[in-house]
């Protein structure tokens, strides 16, 4: 996704699904931050401080790179091929059809979002999660299992659904994840032209666009609560399974209450700071790069 969208652009545009993988590995170079703002929605008593220490007595700098191989780049492979192919193709109609590049980029973001989230994201989030969030028993000193046993246990007990446990978390997430960062992105570049005194088909500089961006990766992330029921109906972490009060059978909704009566509204929020660092990179990726990349594509 973020890819821009030229209107009224005729037939299906397939590079964008190498354009969407090649680029969304990209942004996995954000993985510390992944791993720090699981770690924080995961564990909600810890401040961010405490969060990057536990992390660091995992591995010490290998610690903040948990989960990126393979699940971080089976996903981001996976996810990005499919967000920017149908973002992009949708983005492109609505254009085509007269609407605003703010609600266009909104509308192609929600449907990239949710493809990615059932196509791909629902196994891969879960696996990299449990790879976060599993912890090393401090009282038994018992070596956690590793995340290919994880996979292997849960699909022995639950089946394909087990690791797709808190898919439904991730397409909410995903859908407001990037119809917030695309809407919110290509609104600010709308701005930026026209403070600028730029026409409607006149390119901004680099600079520019990158602003956009980050206006929209910060403005996107508005949605942490979402992100942290998303983590906890994933999460590894030692006690999650053990708490008395966490519902046997985790939903959206439960899991909301259960976070809001354990943790308070603050509890929601756990993890947004390194989060808005983690959208501003993402959205830059796959907008301001993005939309550079498929200039170069297309003029190959």
């Amino acid at each position: 996704m973020g890819v821009a969208a030229e209107p009224g652009q005729k037939g299906v545009n397939w590079s964008n699904i190498a354009i969407g993988g090649i680029m969304n590995m990209v942004t996995t170079l954000g993985q510390p931050l992944e791993v720090l703002k699981t770690q924080m929605a995961a564990n909600r008593s810890q401040t961010m401080l405490q969060a990057c220490k536990t992390v660091w007595s995992r591995g010490g700098f290998v610690g903040f790179y948990q989960g990126l191989i393979p699940w971080a780049w089976i996903e981001a492979s996976t996810k990005g091929a499919v967000l920017i192919f149908a973002a992009s193709e949708v983005e492109s109609a609505t254009l085509g059809a007269g609407i605003n590049p703010g609600l266009a980029g909104l509308l192609g973001g929600m449907t990239g979002g949710v493809a990615q989230a059932y196509a791909t994201m629902g196994f891969t989030t879960c696996m990299k999660t449990a790879e976060i969030t599993r912890a090393k028993t401090a009282a038994t000193g018992v070596k956690p299992p590793s995340t290919w046993a994880v996979f292997a246990d849960i699909y022995r007990r639950e089946g394909i659904r087990g690791v797709n446990k808190g898919v439904n978390a991730v397409a909410v997430r995903q859908c407001t994840n990037w119809g917030s960062r695309m809407g919110f992105a290509r609104l600010a570049e709308d701005t930026i032209r026209k403070i600028r005194g730029k026409g409607e088909g006149e390119k901004l500089g680099a600079a520019e666009k990158i602003l956009a961006s980050t206006v929209g990766g910060t403005l996107a992330t508005w949605n942490q609560p979402i992100e942290v029921i998303r983590v906890e109906m994933q999460s590894m972490a030692k006690g999650a399974a053990t708490n008395v009060n966490r519902p046997a059978k985790l939903t959206i909704l439960n899991t909301l209450g259960f976070i809001y009566k354990e943790n308070g509204l603050k509890g929601l929020y756990r993890g947004v700071t390194p989060r808005i660092g983690l959208g501003i990179w993402q959205t830059i990726c796959m907008v301001s790069f993005a939309d550079y990349v498929k200039i170069w594509v297309k003029g190959k």
